[in-house]
């Protein structure tokens, strides 16, 4: 049986980074595991991130590696593998399941965070790096004096768009209700943006395009009129999709696929923690994240330290 750990971290965005760090500090004999080798989850998507104190104006990639080296000065460092499977052990540790190990823990700190979601139409996952792209600021820079398209209406999108705005012709945002989502901040600059035009209450029917994008075909849906739209690429800002699948017969999840749990990150199963966007929460930011990391350590310190 393999060496049994106080916790095992499983993800290296804001929630896992974080949580790492208190770890360490705390002087817990703590794993941490991730399969990306961009350090900082989602945020290594953000161009810009100037919302978290302290540090405005910082790119995602740099925020995330910003972190990550903070959590290295501890000696905290991922080791880069896939979790396969989590089982429940006959005296109630975790077995964490990778393709080339196996650990033993007596807790787990899930933040293994979220995807984006697709929308499932025709063209999608033909062009997928051909023109489709779910990440403005990755891929924004192929599209220099082009026209694009962003589907979506709420922060991200308009992000997105004002982003892709500063380098394309023309941005189309294509958004299925008469009003942004967006926060007024995200969606003023959008709206007073001239190279920027929101098609309203309008749904995406199919990509266009054989070797790369070409159109997108879009539907009204009050009037029912479809219409194409000459792009070359089409960015998709629909949401994201937590990865829950992993642990959805292991602990409580809501209809939406996130874990259930607090602000103190405790789960339906002991022992189980989840951090970050993985778990129901009104707002998912890196400071919300970074602050489940925490409090995910010291509910792993209390159930310690209760079990005895």
């Amino acid at each position: 049986m393999p060496d049994l750990y106080d916790t095992v971290i499983i993800g290296a965005g804001p929630a896992g980074v974080s949580a790492a760090i208190y770890a360490a500090r705390a002087g817990l004999n703590a794993l941490w595991l991730d399969n990306s080798f961009i350090p900082g989850g989602q945020i290594a998507d953000s161009g810009n991130v100037d919302n978290y104190p302290g540090i405005p104006g910082i790119s995602g990639v740099e925020l995330g590696e910003t972190m990550a080296a903070h959590a290295a000065r501890f000696s905290m460092e991922p080791v880069r593998a896939k979790v396969l499977r989590i089982d429940r052990t006959e005296d109630n540790a975790w077995l964490i399941h990778t393709k080339k190990n196996d650990y033993q823990t007596r807790t787990v700190i899930f933040a293994a965070g979220a995807s984006h979601r697709h929308l499932g139409i025709p063209g999608e996952e033909e062009l997928g790096g051909s023109g489709v792209s779910y990440c403005a600021t990755c891929d924004g820079a192929f599209f220099k004096d082009m026209d694009t398209v962003v589907i979506g209406g709420g922060n991200t999108a308009c992000e997105d768009a004002l982003f892709l705005s500063k380098i394309c012709r023309k941005v189309y945002l294509v958004h299925r209700r008469d009003a942004l989502r967006a926060d007024q901040a995200a969606a003023y600059p959008v709206l007073h943006t001239a190279n920027i035009e929101v098609l309203w209450n309008t749904v995406p029917e199919e990509i266009i395009g054989t070797d790369v994008v070409t159109g997108l075909r879009v539907k009204d849906v009050k009037t029912g009129e479809e219409s194409v739209r000459n792009v070359s690429g089409v960015f998709i800002a629909v949401g994201m999709e937590p990865a829950s699948a992993l642990v959805s017969d292991l602990v409580d999840i809501d209809e939406t696929g996130y874990v259930i749990a607090d602000e103190t990150c405790v789960t339906s199963a002991p022992g189980f923690f989840a951090a970050g966007d993985i778990r129901t929460k009104p707002l998912r930011q890196v400071v919300t994240a970074v602050a489940d990391g925490a409090n995910a350590v010291a509910s792993v310190q209390k159930f310690l330290r209760e079990a005895g």
